[in-house]
């Protein structure tokens, strides 16, 4: 078994950071033992491409893996160089190149396959599945059925989870990674079987199974003798044809309910289970870590295996020892009049109405413009001066961003002391392709933030 990719602490930690466990990605993706990781964080910080980079970088170093975004954004797809993603995974090609590269002749070759939740398709699919063809045609027909399946609230965090649970179930990958939705909402999935089991056990479906339950003519007395009034009030509120439809739907679906939640509560171990590992995502901001924060503590809540926390879009500078105030001191000098240069070891006085009364000194008719030959006398020294005083407030907005986000990251460490991390430095553009998610993969692999 591979080393836990937690406990090694990192010894090329950026100066002046808080020290934190390293997550050792490498590692974690080697481990056969790791056989799901999901990824989970706030909107905006480049969740679904790191899921992208760790599933290329399994498949590059031999492991057979499947990438399942439930977030419908296209930039996975794109950067995998496939036209689009449904509900059955896609070989993404050009990963094989690289594998003798990572691994040395006759390592052993990798897959990456991606695929897009297709929610409605996963719902029939599972009524497909556990009803014989007759009852399986009468549910998709069904318009009440139609409606659940495509919009009922939880329907999608619960199909999630049906689909991680086939592909785990089919054992044709040995690595899944789960990209989620963003914000609150990844973790929605974890309350699914809590919501289902609620569904299925309400008084509303047990009113609506009651007749179908006792059946023939005892259940049609029950409805038309005890349920009347209810039945009636129903009626008037959802539409009579609504609850004919609603009645029909459970009725089929009765012997399959069982079905669900099992299937939901063994999902929901398998995610608890050691060969899982959670992956929080953020960026070093403070509503991103606050978001963070949150997952780290619904996850050890829920008793689930977190691994680490992938800190994105980290910034460095190559002058920390230039301070934020001491470079736009500099800037202001430089900009503004009567600044004294030091030349040959003599003082010159530029922009300035003074002078000393010496013949070294430099007046400023010397510079200034001469009516007699119409034209100017430049100042050779003033673009240098202006694009100095740029570059240096422009490493003081660099520092100053530096601070904020020490200070962001540190807080996070104090709060959550435990919680391995790995930074990725900020990158100057969008990742489109291979190319860029192996970049990823290897700043990712890197465990430390390289100056950028």
């Amino acid at each position: 078994m591979s080393p836990d990719p937690q406990t090694t602490a990192d010894p090329d930690a950026r100066s002046g950071l808080s020290p934190a466990p390293t997550l050792h990605v490498d590692a974690l993706l080697d481990d056969p033992q790791t056989r799901i990781v999901v990824c989970c964080g706030s909107g905006g910080v480049g969740k679904t491409t790191t899921a992208a980079a760790l599933a290329l970088r399994a498949a590059e170093r031999g492991r057979k893996v499947v990438v399942l975004t439930i977030d419908p954004a296209k930039r996975l797809a794109q950067s995998m160089g496939i036209d689009s993603l449904d509900n059955v995974p896609r070989r993404v090609k050009g990963t094989e190149d690289r594998r003798a590269d990572a691994l040395g002749e006759g390592a052993e070759p990798g897959e990456l396959h991606a695929m897009m939740l297709d929610m409605k398709r996963t719902f029939d699919e599972v009524v497909e599945a556990h009803a014989d063809p007759e009852r399986a045609a009468q549910i998709l027909a069904n318009p009440f059925y139609q409606t659940v399946s495509g919009g009922f609230a939880g329907t999608q965090e619960y199909m999630a989870m049906e689909k991680l649970g086939q592909l785990r179930a089919k054992d044709e990958w040995d690595l899944i990674v789960v990209d989620t939705p963003p914000s609150r909402n990844a973790l929605d999935f974890l309350d699914a079987p809590k919501r289902l089991g609620s569904f299925l056990d309400g008084k509303l479906i047990r009113l609506l199974t009651a007749p179908a339950k006792l059946g023939g003519r005892a259940g049609m007395a029950f409805l038309n003798v005890g349920m009347s009034m209810m039945t009636g009030t129903l009626g008037k509120i959802l539409g009579g044809q609504l609850l004919k439809d609603a009645q029909t739907f459970v009725s089929a679906m009765d012997t399959t309910f069982g079905g669900f939640r099992t299937r939901a509560d063994a999902t929901f171990k398998l995610l608890q289970a050691p060969g899982t590992a959670f992956l929080v995502v953020a960026a070093p901001e403070r509503d991103a870590l606050r978001e963070a924060a949150y997952f780290v503590e619904r996850l050890a809540a829920e008793k689930m295996p977190l691994v680490g926390l992938v800190l994105n879009r980290v910034h460095g500078s190559g002058a920390t020892r230039l301070s934020a105030e001491r470079a736009l001191t500099a800037a202001e000098n430089l900009a503004g009049p009567g600044i004294v240069d030091q030349g040959d070891g003599k003082a010159d006085v530029r922009n300035s109405p003074e002078t000393d009364g010496s013949s070294d000194s430099v007046s400023v008719s010397d510079t200034a413009p001469h009516p007699e030959d119409g034209s100017p006398t430049p100042d050779p020294d003033q673009p240098v001066d202006e694009l100095t005083a740029g570059l240096l407030r422009l490493h003081a907005e660099r520092m100053r961003l530096l601070a904020r986000e020490q200070r962001t990251r540190d807080r996070f460490i104090s709060d959550h002391p435990e919680v391995a991390i790995v930074e990725v430095p900020a990158l100057p553009g969008d990742v489109h392709d291979l190319t860029g998610l192996r970049d990823i993969g290897d700043r990712l692999a890197a465990g430390h933030t390289e100056l950028s």
